[in-house]
């Protein structure tokens, strides 16, 4: 231990987003005392995603090595001395390409790796790091001297700080219940009986394609033909097995193309600076269309002028209807087969699609003007933008497009698109019957042995916080956004919105997903004063905020302005303890 360190730190939660929180520690050279790690898992780093609670041998990430956070040593260094040995056909001849995808257990072990090297890295600073597998927290309390005791089954430890990087969740319903249900994909070894029927799906984000390719392999095999091309064959056993997905939006995700940047930058987004400048401003709020028009139009402006020149006059509206008309007119799988061959051409040529790079930049950089955007703009975001959005930054693996198309060239998947009303209902028995309206507007009633929801991860809310202490001493709140023109407030009230609240002020705001945080992921109380030693980080809570919160390039973001924060933190410690020394 170094004695010019100061403060304590628990850690919640072991995953990526802890490894990319200790990653940015280490690289700011924090000076703390000591870090506390709690995994409930058996292993670091890897998280739901990235180890058997979220992935099997079929599963692939929808990122590449080139488009990894920058950690000190490499995947490919990290590759040349710990060959995956199971992954045959990915590291051919003692190499892999960079631009390819990455199975998602491999990612996994490399995560591990540079969590434990992150350690000791920390213990070289003069950290004390200790580190606790298998060990779920049972509550977090706050002390009166605002210390924080975190509580497992078998000790308390008390630290100044805390961040909460406790990750995905999947909620139950009728799971453990009901045979035939599954809340979620998750984990995907439950699945490990054949299923001579058909299997109803919810969604058709990357988790429907993860329940997909683990259903495909229980109920037959991917055969490659004498063409090359690959095909699916049932077992005897599972002549009646089929899929049938459904999706409000009707679409499969975009598949990959050629990307010609590396991971994400944190240069991409407005600084602190900038955003409190424009609100000093513009109202106090940041404009969804400026924010649209520097972080999108302009990129592309330089990147290809001729496309440019096509979208530079539309609204975002204008520009959303424009890119999802040719989607609306085509058969799901017919645009499938179309995006696969255009994102061919892309990876041959080492050429990107530039638009749809470019609006996966600018959703990467949005998280952070989000929160100050007016309860309008936000609206706007959620119902317009972010399902194009959505769909195109999902960025699908050729290969699992390869096996969906064997799937359905076997004529064993469909894609139905539903209305927001439609619904699932369990069985008495034994899975569930799905209701929803036909294209003509009948009423649909279709009953399916297994039912499997894979919309993906779920928003938490505050009355979802595991930990009631931080509840009960007040330390977290719901989050708000503020409308900018109280007449559109009471348009929604008087549609009966239950998300639109009136305040104190004569102001009105619109409650978001998850829990009130700053700029800095620091938790707001419910006074909107900001609690300096309580972090959160966790995902499934912060998504209201920060619309586009999934992937290791966000977190390695936040990491880094979590760790800054922390560091004024330890300097106010410091200073107070030199001020009660004096």
């Amino acid at each position: 231990m170094n004695k010019n360190n100061i403060g304590s730190l628990a850690i919640i939660g072991g995953g990526p987003a802890a490894l990319l929180l200790l990653k940015n520690i280490i690289d700011q050279k924090l000076p703390l005392e000591k870090i506390h790690i709690f995994e409930k898992n058996n292993r670091l780093g890897c998280g739901m995603p990235y180890g058997s609670e979220g992935s099997c041998k079929e599963h692939i990430a929808n990122v590449s090595s080139n488009e990894l956070p920058e950690f000190d040593i490499n995947f490919e260094e990290y590759t040349k001395k710990h060959p995956p040995q199971d992954f045959p056909d990915f590291y051919k001849d003692g190499s892999f390409n960079t631009f390819q995808v990455l199975p998602r257990l491999v990612l996994g072990n490399y995560l591990e790796f540079s969590f434990k090297y992150y350690i000791k890295k920390a213990k070289e600073l003069g950290i004390d790091i200790f580190y606790k597998l298998n060990c779920p927290v049972e509550d977090i309390k706050v002390d009166d001297a605002k210390k924080y005791n975190i509580i497992t089954a078998n000790e308390k430890t008390i630290t100044d700080m805390i961040v909460l990087c406790t990750g995905h969740h999947w909620s139950k319903s009728f799971e453990d219940t009901l045979e035939g249900w599954y809340d979620s994909p998750y984990p995907p070894s439950k699945f490990s009986h054949a299923t001579n029927f058909k299997v109803a799906i919810r969604g058709t984000s990357l988790t429907a394609v993860d329940a997909v390719k683990t259903l495909a392999r229980v109920n037959g095999k991917f055969i490659t033909n004498d063409k090359g091309n690959l095909t699916y064959k049932l077992n005897e056993n599972s002549k009646n097995f089929a899929i049938d997905m459904f999706s409000t939006g009707g679409f499969l995700p975009a598949l990959r193309f050629h990307s010609e940047d590396d991971a994400y930058s944190s240069n991409w987004s407005m600084s602190l600076d900038e955003i409190y400048e424009y609100k000093k401003n513009n109202s106090g709020f940041i404009h969804l269309d400026y924010v649209f028009e520097q972080n999108f139009k302009r990129p592309l402006q330089q990147r290809d002028p001729e496309f440019y020149d096509k979208i530079k006059n539309l609204s975002i509206e204008e520009f959303v209807s424009e890119m999802m008309s040719l989607r609306k007119e085509l058969d799901s799988f017919t645009l499938f087969r179309s995006e696969y061959n255009e994102a061919e051409k892309s990876i041959a040529r080492r050429s990107s699609i530039s638009w749809k790079e470019t609006l996966a930049a600018f959703s990467y950089s949005m998280n952070y003007p989000a929160k100050h955007f007016s309860a309008e703009d936000m609206l706007r975001l959620k119902k317009t933008l972010m399902p194009l959005i959505t769909v195109i930054i999902a960025s699908l693996p050729q290969s699992s497009y390869h096996e969906l198309m064997a799937l359905y060239d076997a004529g064993l998947i469909n894609l139905t698109q539903v209305n927001k009303d439609s619904h699932v209902e369990p069985h008495i028995e034994k899975g569930g019957t799905y209701h929803y309206l036909s294209n003509e507007g009948n009423k649909i009633e279709q009953y399916y042995e297994m039912f499997i929801d894979a919309i993906g991860q779920r928003p938490l809310e505050r009355k979802d916080m595991p930990f009631s202490g931080l509840s009960e001493s007040e330390q977290i709140s719901s989050a708000y956004i503020k409308f900018k023109d109280n007449e559109e407030a009471l348009k929604l009230i008087k549609d009966n919105d239950p998300k639109v609240y009136k305040g104190f002020n004569e102001n009105y705001y619109l409650n978001v997903s998850g829990l009130e945080i700053n700029d800095h992921f620091q938790s707001l109380d419910s006074y909107g004063v900001i609690v300096q030693n309580l972090y959160i980080m966790a995902v499934p809570f912060i998504g209201g905020l920060n619309p586009d919160y999934s992937g290791l390039d966000f977190c390695d973001t936040a990491g880094a302005r979590v760790a800054k924060s922390i560091n004024n933190n330890i300097i106010n410690l410091r200073q107070t303890d030199q001020s009660m020394a004096g």
